[in-house]
């Protein structure tokens, strides 16, 4: 015949094995409402590609170095033509 402490250690020995299941579901569903708030706030941002960072910044340079240019020939111009 079976005691408490018989019936004790078998209940407790399922528990053990159904608790490690329950911690894995657990997580795994974290991780899954985790990832899908990750990317739903993702999604709201307004993000670019690197390429089409690149490129922008390509754009930027260039008209960087053509204002830099005009602002030369500006400078020039004033010395030849001084405002008197």
């Amino acid at each position: 015949m079976k005691g408490p402490q018989d019936f004790f250690s078998q209940l407790q020995g399922q528990f053990g094995q159904f608790v490690p299941d329950m911690a894995r579901a657990a997580r795994e569903d974290f991780e899954a409402q985790a990832r899908a708030t990750v990317m739903t706030v993702l999604s709201r941002l307004e993000l670019v590609t690197r390429e089409e960072f690149d490129a922008q910044q390509a754009v930027l340079m260039k008209t960087r170095e053509k204002v830099e240019a005009l602002e030369k020939r500006v400078a020039d111009l004033e010395k030849q033509f001084p405002n008197n």
